[in-house]
């Protein structure tokens, strides 16, 4: 017998988890179903914690601002979880001619966009962050983005998701999706298990594209690998978000001292049998080389554990968002290409608005799936 709810979300990653949050929040009966043995198992739980505007899409750039200005200042309260958000701005940091020539292309884009983002100088990074090599010559400044911690942010919506009534089963990997009378109905399972929706939300990650292709939608993305590292805790140095013009690497210092940085040496690293991703040995070393030119104070520290990640990462760089014409009762969550953390309250937000109302606050246009389809 199949079991039943008002919306069905395929994924418990912090997408699914804070959809799951936003809809039952409002009395939607929710059952979110998690493939792995564990919420937030993919890139939820790997990824470098950075909340930031700077740096991203035009097209994807509204609904992360709406995210930071209505729900990141207080999201903690809300989860009763502490997410240990930290607004205290992002420099992205460039070296040469070219790093400047990609920066200010990034902060003309955002500024037209209503963005308060700057171009600053090296004497002006260092005052910002006096910790910064004099290898620095240029940044972009955005004093409202931040960071926080994906561990207890993605474990905040899922618990209190449950609070408020919605249900999660784990180990559940969803593998077929099956209209009834035209709309999209059921979701089968690798179990035999069967439920039953009148809305199915699809936010799998990277998995979407296989799921939605069982009822002829091809999602264009590719899985992309992306490895980071801890160190060991240092003396507090400074609270800013951190990356660089080429994206070689990112991060931030935690609360409890230790770094985390994020980057790709360009070497794909390896998975276990049951798929879970292994860093490449060399690629902690090159993130490392890259770090210490813009930080020798970080030259001793020691490294504790490095760990790798999959991207859902989208034909065009920006995630697919909102119902799909062609199956009634889908709706897309996924392809957020390594932006999804920061993204997220705000794009579950809208997703569990366009739910209940068919409208949204944020103007999802340019992020639909159908933007990939051939104009005639």
């Amino acid at each position: 017998m199949a079991d039943t709810a008002e919306v069905i979300v395929i994924g418990g990653g912090i997408i699914g988890s804070a959809i799951s949050y936003f809809l039952a929040k409002e009395g939607v009966k929710v059952l979110c179903l998690e493939g792995s043995d564990y919420i937030g198992n993919g890139g939820s739980s790997r990824n470098g914690g950075g909340v930031r505007q700077s740096g991203r899409d035009p097209r994807e750039l509204p609904l992360v601002m709406y995210g930071i200005k209505n729900y990141w200042p207080h999201l903690s309260e809300d989860l009763e979880v502490d997410c240990e958000y930290h607004q205290d701005g992002n420099l992205r940091l460039g070296k040469t001619e070219k790093h400047r020539k990609i920066l200010e292309g990034l902060t003309d884009r955002a500024r037209k966009v209503g963005l308060d983002v700057t171009m600053i100088d090296g004497d002006e990074v260092r005052r910002i962050n006096p910790y910064l090599s004099d290898e620095v010559t240029c940044a972009s400044w955005c004093p409202t983005d931040g960071h926080a911690n994906p561990l207890t942010t993605t474990l905040g919506f899922y618990k209190t998701a449950r609070k408020y009534g919605a249900r999660f089963i784990t180990g559940e990997r969803v593998v077929e999706l099956k209209k009834e009378k035209g709309k999209l109905r059921k979701v089968v399972c690798a179990s035999g298990d069967v439920y039953e929706g009148e809305t199915i939300v699809l936010a799998a990650g990277y998995d979407s594209r296989a799921i939605a292709a069982t009822v002829g939608i091809d999602l264009p993305m590719e899985k992309i690998m992306l490895e980071a590292l801890v160190t060991e805790a240092q003396p507090p140095m400074f609270n800013q978000m951190l990356g660089t013009a080429e994206a070689d690497f990112y991060g931030h210092q935690t609360k409890h001292g230790s770094f985390v940085f994020g980057g790709s040496s360009g070497l794909e690293g390896f998975t276990k049998d049951n798929g879970t991703p292994i860093c490449c040995s060399l690629t902690a070393p090159c993130i490392c080389r890259g770090i210490m030119k813009y930080f020798p104070n970080l030259s001793d520290a020691k490294i504790v554990r490095t760990w790798a990640g999959w991207m859902d990462f989208s034909a065009d760089g920006v995630p697919m968002l909102g119902m799909v014409p062609e199956v009634p009762g889908l709706v897309l969550a996924c392809g957020f290409s390594g932006h999804g953390f920061g993204i997220a309250p705000g794009a579950a937000s809208q997703i569990a608005q366009l739910i209940l109302t068919g409208k949204t606050d944020v103007d999802l246009t340019a992020l639909r799936y159908d933007r990939f389809k051939a104009k005639i």
